[in-house]
């Protein structure tokens, strides 16, 4: 099964669908990660603050898969901004995930009341630098937080991972994010399960004309808008379920009616209020 690929603005490819641990139990994180690379799964989204690094690398190493095949991605807390405390953080991170670079690393959130970000930014550009992280990139940033980077930086993100599902699709952070080269990432990409998503007739009739589940017409949607999406599951099932959107394409109709679902139904927390 191949998986479609986004070329990101650092010159590297990603794999547009990939598969995330967000509180993903550090004690079962190396046999679930185990279980999605056994599904075909080669991206793997982790952060600092999912405490899941080391379970995550043991997969990694015990897999055998050629380092080259994947991509790993992980993220920087807030406690971990500025010069100092990001080459810890960094320096850690690879420590966890055993490995000598990352393909892909992040600021998670802005945090605007540490005021950070810009220095945190200058630090993941010498990262970058040295060969640590291939590309880089922001997670949670709205445009003010990234016209500020682009004002004061040199390196424009090659990411910018936000909350975006039906009912929250942020576009004016999309558009700004497209007319800047920045490749937009989608968490939470299935709603978290905090509104009956798969119950909207736009979502369940695409679904039925298919012959997938609401969860595949979802991801497929995500895919077709040009998002990079890793959805998460702790069942090998579901991993295959949610990594089987390949073989069929949403009608335009189909994706417009989706794209109608959005109503500003942001379920996490607000980038500006989160400190």
């Amino acid at each position: 099964m191949t998986i479609p690929t986004i070329s990101l603005n650092s010159g590297r490819d990603i794999p547009q669908l990939g598969f995330g641990v967000f509180q993903v139990d550090p004690a079962e994180t190396e046999r679930i990660v185990s279980e999605a690379l056994e599904a075909g799964y080669r991206h793997i989204d982790t952060a600092a603050i999912y405490g899941n690094e080391e379970g995550v690398g043991r997969a990694i190493a015990k897999s055998g898969i050629p380092r080259e095949e994947l991509f790993i991605t992980t993220k920087q807390w807030i406690t971990e901004q500025s010069a100092d405390r990001s080459r810890a953080a960094i320096e850690s991170s690879l420590e966890k995930l055993g490995l000598e670079s990352v393909d892909l690393y992040l600021i998670h959130w802005p945090a605007p009341a540490h005021g950070l970000y810009v220095e945190s930014w200058r630090a993941l550009e010498q990262f970058q630098s040295e060969g640590l992280t291939a590309s880089i990139g922001v997670s949670n940033f709205l445009v003010p937080h990234l016209e500020k980077l682009l004002d004061e930086t040199d390196v424009t993100p090659a990411v910018n991972q936000i909350e975006l599902h039906p009912a929250y699709q942020q576009p004016g952070v999309v558009a700004f994010c497209r007319e800047q080269g920045i490749a937009v990432e989608a968490w939470a990409p299935l709603g978290q399960g905090k509104y009956p998503l798969f119950e909207e007739a736009a979502v369940a009739d695409a679904a039925e004309a298919h012959g997938k589940t609401p969860a595949q017409v979802v991801i497929r949607w995500h895919l077709q808008s040009g998002h990079i999406v890793f959805p998460k599951s702790n069942h090998a099932e579901r991993m295959a379920e949610n990594f089987d959107v390949v073989d069929f394409e949403l009608s335009e109709g189909e994706v417009s009616a989706i794209t109608a679902l959005e109503r500003d139904g942001r379920v996490g927390s607000h980038p500006e209020d989160f400190n």
